[in-house]
């Protein structure tokens, strides 16, 4: 359980990250509860349909050298400002490249965060 709500905090802060610095995403929501909730969409999309995406578009990410998962991200990343911002609690993104500079910070600081707290985890 306490995974699970690792990982939900760590949704949360990249979200945060990739709307705080990309120029071309904007908030709707000023309070960080947007965020916390942002996370739980971000998650329940990366559970359900990236495996889903991945495998009706494994020829294109193999030819690509698994490049095209960048794309899958911008999708998600794209996705969860578009859900959000149904409910007034997402972000707006205003084209493709802040999409896909939004999704490749969520993916660095996701990266990033996991590693210091897999570390602290071995540590203990």
């Amino acid at each position: 359980m306490t995974r699970f709500f690792l990982r939900w905090f760590v949704n949360a802060v990249a979200l945060y990250a990739a709307v705080a610095f990309i120029p071309g995403i904007i908030r709707q929501s000023p309070d960080w509860i947007s965020f916390v909730w942002l996370a739980l969409i971000f998650g329940l999309l990366n559970s359900l349909l990236r495996p889903l995406l991945k495998l009706l578009t494994f020829p294109l990410i193999f030819l690509t050298l698994g490049l095209f998962t960048l794309l899958i991200n911008t999708f998600l990343f794209w996705l969860v400002g578009y859900i959000g911002s149904t409910w007034h609690i997402g972000f707006t993104v205003e084209g493709f490249i802040p999409a896909f500079l939004g999704g490749l910070v969520v993916s660095i600081v996701s990266m990033i965060l996991n590693a210091i707290f897999k570390e602290e985890k071995k540590k203990k």
